[in-house]
């Protein structure tokens, strides 16, 4: 008797092995149908040890009651005498509560869990055939099918196999169940089976023979004529007998569904026809197949249907599969493929995504895959469709190393078995972890994982994933560096003709010249070696992804041999996440900022910096390279320090621009890509603008110390004016002086024109650091006027001569160095100039418009594809500046926001005007930011200045990346650009044309 307020001892048993609610279960035991079984000192020890103890007692339960009364007594004397079969029976209770349905509906079926010969510890293909014999129909072929697969879970719960052992048995049953299913197509429709010869190749987990407890059974149908009939009935023949095994096996009916069979990894998919002979077959793959159709074909096994025709079809596809490697887009599909993996993921699902998320299953699957590729053309014994095996050929031929592949192994074991259990639970088709206590309890419990089991499956899961993400890139990089370092002693390593076949494999167009590199950056026991081999698997990781590893390797190799020896480097990449992938990105993207980079190494600092990349606005840049030219002994040391200040500020512009349009592992590329080319425009024009003022005031304390004898200004004009400058454009200015009281004019026009002439030459000085050319060509009476005019002068001139060209020259002009109140007075002077009261007249808009006709018949380059020119070609930059700028000069003097030497500024302010409508005014701004990005990708990819996309195609895919497009992409981004630009030019032809 329970002393009242006192639990049972019962309740407490219950509590200690595992029951979550020792209520009920207290209840359950004392239902007459367990009555025998109450007392059994073993009956809760064989329920604690199960995954989920309430759930085995309320399967037995039901099980209990579902036997007819004639056979529950021979069923509870089974379970108490057979240890065995009662570990078997409760464990499958315990872990599958749709396998405990499957016992209830059928209560004779614990039968086949009682006796295992030695047979039936590993059943293969005939032993599952022999249990499906009997199934003369869809529904008995279900039930038959469930009940092979009581034997498949009672082996795996209780440990009899292990994760492979069951992949491999639930394949086999698969190969089974559609040969039945075949039978049964064929019986249903003999004459068409009379036709026809039909084989089954299975793919995927199926055919790799690693298959889960629910998944898709993907295949392939191959069909032939049989002797004398003719090849397109036979082929429609066979379609009809396909087309039935799928439905048999896939349909729902009172028994459930057995699984989907899945068929588009057929040549041309869905849109190609469910049955090909075997010619056909080979003439797709030949011609049209892409690179994840072979990578696909690895796992091809015949399964089903006519054993000959399925060898014939495996022989002919295997030597394509290995040759795949070869193929002219093989590196651009295989990165391609690497983001796919993890793009169709919701954002609220990546979390507990087992297969797709980041170090999920697909990440195993896909590296070994791809070395197999890689490696299985010269290396048979490779050719595996099972992923551990595979694993494990990899690691035995040195293509991956040996520590590496067993954590490998271990991670994709674990997480495998993660898969199996959370599937069997309720046999229904998810890679998703649960989120519930109970249902995680469970999964932990099953696993093996007692004490605590949610926290110990949390952190056994995260654990492996770790692993994997970790490990997954770095199989591909680690054994090249074994390679050329002998790192680890008595491993296998890659032959240098394998190092090669990886590095062209990713992507490397000089493998050779790639190994010396990694040879000289990783040998030797130095500390700087030991951290480069650390660094160097996932940096090549990072290089590969680009449109130019060679060069991203090289360069890091020239920065390390130029940076090596200093501590902060070296700590920098080892110790600031972000700096090794920020330089991986710049290094690899082009021309233009390694070479910025590699003129003075250590802005590789900058990169480390989580400020370092933000733009240096005009008056820290100005008093920087002031202060430099004060500390100068003379005005060419002090111009290289300002050119030295220059050089950094553009590679910090540049690798900004780099890493933002490219994105990072942590933060994805921007999405706005005119906030990119803004910032690029006013961080070069202020550090071009802080120059000229370092050389004006050089030029100047050289010959007359603090003070000229004449004021002096710098105006910007053109995109200098605009704060629209690229990577490679001139700064275009005019000079304008006004000699000081009591000074003599030509004394001062003198001074002025020594000034100008000194800046130039000085900024001209050839030096490791780039010049700033300084054009003056838009001053009045172009080169044949005086370089060098006072205030005066350009106001007569202007009242006197000025040409309507010149007005609109003027709309960009914005003083940029020297004397401010003379800058302000010379813009006071052209405001009525370039914003004439009551607009423009009409003689005066006529001119304008046969200035650009003229312009675009007479500058275009010969032979340059108008389609395609960036700046002169059709709805390029001079298409949408002109329109803006006869926006500007006829309705500035009414519309102040007009008046701004900004091209966006002044569209932004026309649209808000009413001008312009709104989709016009975003179709001549997204041609305007997309023509001025890929001058400044022209400029960072090959490190010189260009209007037009670059045809040799390494660096027409590095301006492709820098906009945002995935490898092989190129032609959709031309194509792109001409549909953008080409409704540009249907809106200039209506506002500037008038057409």
């Amino acid at each position: 008797m329970t002393v009242p307020g006192r639990r049972s001892s019962t309740f407490s048993r219950l509590l200690r092995h595992g029951f979550t609610d020792p209520s009920a279960a207290e209840r359950l035991l004392d239902l007459p149908e367990l009555a025998a079984l109450r007392d059994d000192p073993v009956l809760l020890d064989a329920l604690g040890a199960t995954a989920d103890p309430d759930l085995a007692l309320r399967g037995l339960v039901r099980l209990a009651e579902a036997q007819p009364d004639t056979e529950r007594g021979t069923f509870i004397t089974t379970l108490l005498s057979a240890k065995p079969f009662r570990d078997r029976l409760l464990g499958v209770l315990g872990a599958s509560e749709a396998l405990a349905d499957h016992l209830v509906r059928h209560p004779k079926d614990w039968e086949t869990l009682v006796t295992y010969e030695a047979v039936d510890l590993h059943p293969g293909v005939t032993e599952f055939e022999h249990g499906l014999a009997e199934a003369s129909d869809p529904v008995a072929l279900r039930v038959a099918y469930r009940r092979c697969l009581l034997g498949i879970a009672a082996r795996d719960v209780c440990g009899t196999t292990d994760v492979a052992q069951t992949a491999a048995e639930l394949a086999d049953l698969a190969t089974a169940t559609l040969r039945a299913a075949l039978a049964l197509a064929r019986a249903a429709e003999p004459a068409d089976a009379a036709q026809c010869r039909l084989s089954v190749i299975a793919m995927g987990k199926c055919g790799g023979h690693e298959l889960n407890y629910v998944s898709d059974v993907d295949v392939i149908f191959v069909g032939e004529p049989v002797e004398g009939a003719d090849e397109a009935k036979a082929l429609q023949a066979a379609t009809r007998l396909a087309s039935h095994l799928m439905r048999i096996c896939s349909e729902t009916t009172v028994e459930g569904t057995i699984w989907p069979v899945d068929a588009n990894l057929r040549p041309e998919g869905r849109n190609g026809p469910l049955v090909r002979t075997l010619s056909s077959h080979l003439a797709y793959y030949q011609r049209w197949a892409k690179t994840w159709e072979f990578q696909a074909l690895l796992k091809a096994r015949p399964v089903a249907g006519d054993p000959e025709l399925g060898s014939a079809y495996v022989d002919a596809v295997s030597p394509m599969v290995w040759q795949a490697a070869e193929r002219e887009n093989f590196v651009t599909d295989v990165q391609a493929m690497r983001r796919r993996v993890v793009d169709n993921i919701p954002v609220d699902r990546v979390d507990r995504e087992l297969k797709l998320g980041p170090g999920g299953l697909r990440d195993v699957e896909f590296a070994v895959q791809l070395l197999q590729l890689v490696h299985g053309r010269s290396d048979a014994t490779l050719h595996s469709g099972s992923t551990l095996d595979a694993l494990a050929a990899l690691a035995a031929g040195g293509y991956v190393g040996r520590a590496d592949a067993a954590q490998l192994d271990e991670a994709y074991r674990f997480l495998r078995a993660m898969e199996h259990r959370i599937q069997l639970y309720r046999l229904r088709r998810t890679h998703l972890v649960p989120e519930g206590e109970e249902d995680l309890r469970r999964l932990g419990r099953s696993l093996g994982l007692r004490t605590d089991p949610v926290a110990a499956l949390n952190k056994e899961w995260k654990r492996h994933a770790s692993v994997v993400r970790r490990l997954h890139e770095k199989i591909f990089y680690r054994p090249l560096l074994d390679a050329v370092a002998q790192l680890a002693p008595g491993e296998t390593r890659l032959s240098p003709k394998a190092a090669g076949q990886r590095l062209e494999a990713l992507g490397y167009a000089d493998p050779a010249a790639a190994l010396r590199h990694l040879e000289a950056l990783a040998s030797g026991v130095s500390r700087k070696a030991a951290i480069q081999r650390t660094l160097l698997p996932v940096l090549l990781g990072w290089f590969a992804d680009s449109a130019d590893p060679d060069a991203g390797l090289l360069g890091f190799r020239r920065v390390s041999d130029a940076l090596g020896k200093t501590p902060w480097y070296l700590r920098l990449l080892r110790d600031e996440g972000a700096a090794a992938e920020n330089l991986a990105r710049v290094l690899s993207a082009g021309r233009l900022a390694p070479d910025l980079l590699l003129r003075a190494p250590e802005a590789v600092a900058i990169l480390g910096d989580p400020e370092g990349l933000r733009p240096r606005g005009r008056d820290h840049l100005e008093q920087e390279v002031l202060a430099a030219v004060g500390r100068a002994d003379d005005a060419e040391q002090a111009v290289a320090a300002a050119r030295g200040v220059r050089r950094r500020e553009l590679f910090r512009t540049a690798a900004a621009d780099l890493i933002d349009s490219y994105g990072t592992e942590d933060s994805p590329r921007t999405s706005d890509p005119g906030a990119l080319v803004d910032r690029v425009g006013e961080a070069v024009t202020d550090l071009n603008a802080a120059t000229i003022a370092g050389a004006l005031r050089a030029a100047v304390r050289a010959e007359w110390g603090d003070e000229l004898p004449t004021r002096f200004a710098v105006i910007g004009m053109g995109r200098f004016g605009g704060h629209e400058l690229g990577y490679g454009s001139d700064a275009d200015v005019l000079f304008v002086h006004e000699p000081r009281e009591g000074v003599d004019e030509q004394e001062a026009a003198r001074a002025a024109n020594r000034v100008v002439t000194e800046m130039r030459r000085l900024l001209q000085v050839p030096t490791t650091d780039p010049p700033l050319l300084i054009d003056a060509d838009l001053r009045p009476e172009g080169r044949s006027g005086p370089l060098v005019r006072t205030l005066a002068s350009y106001g007569a001139y202007y009242r006197r001569w000025s040409l309507v060209w010149e007005s609109q020259a003027l709309l960009r002009a914005a003083p940029m160095a020297g004397d401010p109140d003379l800058g302000r007075r010379f813009i006071e002077l052209i405001d009525p100039l370039r914003f004439p009261a009551e607009g423009l007249g009409e003689e005066a808009v006529r001119e304008i418009r046969r200035l650009k006709a003229r312009m675009e018949s007479e500058r275009l380059p010969r032979g340059a594809d108008p389609t395609l020119h960036a700046k002169l070609g059709r709805g390029g930059l001079s298409d949408v500046e002109w329109t803006v700028q006869l926006l500007q000069m006829r309705h500035g003097w009414a519309e102040p926001g007009l008046r701004t030497t900004r091209t966006r500024a002044a569209l932004s302010a026309a649209h808000a005007a009413g001008l312009i409508p709104t989709e016009e005014a975003q179709t001549l701004d997204e041609a305007w930011v997309l023509a001025t990005r890929v001058r400044n990708a022209v400029m960072l990819v090959r490190g010189r200045p260009g209007d037009t996309f670059p045809s040799e195609p390494r660096e027409l895919a590095a301006v492709g990346r820098y906009l945002g497009y995935a490898p092989g992409h190129v032609g959709e981004m031309v194509d792109d650009y001409r549909r953008i630009t080409r409704r540009a030019r249907a809106v200039v032809d209506e506002l500037f044309y008038g057409a």
